[in-house]
């Protein structure tokens, strides 16, 4: 680029960042989300009543559960690869749309007090913020733009946790109100939870060769070691009676931290079948579960 300036090479550069964003989006894999009814039975996970939610061509990703209504969120992508966050009712089997931006959404999550839905923006200048929609619809509120935010969860009201993208990526706690953040974690997986009925986030630490499900408190900032993950995996679901549920991409499995007798099948009865398992996420009541797997 000898000869040109500065801001050529600028407008160059961007519009650069914007042709490969609209090629990666475009390049996603066709996924499906699929709901199935969660039993406990006899020490047992069994999954029934599976139906495919989404059901069309192109990319349906990162569900999460409203943690009182009968939602479930999630991000869909059109033809060009712009995603949006949609809804869907699982008791009237509605599907509404949320957003309807030049940017691009993802992972969105509803905040600690309800009136938002928190999610992962990629703007069309190549940039990546984190912000806020209001739940009933509205205009975009910033949170962080300062990180390359890949990934969060809400560890309380006032404090993010976040997988910020790097070499390597990097668990960070941000906090809202001072607009500072501190690194608790390396080489970390994208899975982050609140664990339930604890002051505790959890998320998979990747580094050396045996994955593990550690956690951090809320208080103290300590972690410890939960259980090992399922070989190579890093998305999965905390039960509210606290399993931990993965797949290994053709099976899912679980596991009680409490007891820690290995990872066990779950029995699922579907015609469906389900192929590259990723994201997984389960209810407040515990009774369903959302899978993404490709078409």
């Amino acid at each position: 680029m000898k000869g040109l300036s500065f801001k050529t090479m600028m407008r160059l550069t961007i519009l650069y960042s914007m042709v490969l964003m609209s090629w990666v989006a475009m390049a996603q894999p066709g996924t499906e989300i699929f709901l199935f009814d969660l039993k406990v039975k006899n020490d047992e996970l069994f999954l029934t009543n599976g139906r495919n939610i989404t059901n069309r061509k192109g990319y349906d990703n990162q569900p999460h559960f409203h943690p009182e209504e009968a939602l479930l969120y999630y991000v869909s992508a059109d033809s060009t690869g712009q995603t949006d966050i949609y809804f869907y009712n699982y008791v009237s089997g509605n599907t509404t749309r949320l957003t309807k931006t030049r940017d691009r959404e993802y992972s969105p999550t509803v905040t600690p007090n309800k009136k938002f839905i928190s999610c992962i923006i990629q703007r069309e200048s190549g940039a990546q913020d984190f912000g806020k929609y209001p739940i009933k619809g509205g205009n975009e509120l910033m949170l962080v733009n300062n990180l390359t935010v890949g990934y969060h969860t809400w560890m309380n009201d006032e404090t993010l946790a976040l997988f910020v993208l790097g070499e390597p990526p990097t668990l960070r706690l941000f906090d809202i109100a001072k607009q500072t953040d501190s690194t608790i974690a390396k080489d970390i997986g994208r899975s982050l939870h609140r664990i339930p009925k604890k002051s505790a986030i959890s998320f998979v630490q990747k580094s050396g060769n045996e994955w593990l499900i550690n956690q951090v408190d809320e208080k103290t900032k300590n972690i410890s070691t939960v259980v090992s993950s399922l070989p190579n995996r890093e998305d999965l679901a905390w039960t509210p009676d606290g399993l931990i549920i993965m797949s290994d991409g053709k099976k899912l499995f679980f596991i009680n931290p409490l007891n820690n007798k290995g990872w066990r099948e779950i029995k699922v009865q579907s015609t469906f079948s389900l192929k590259a398992i990723s994201r997984i996420s389960i209810n407040a009541k515990g009774d369903l579960i959302s899978l993404v797997a490709e078409e």
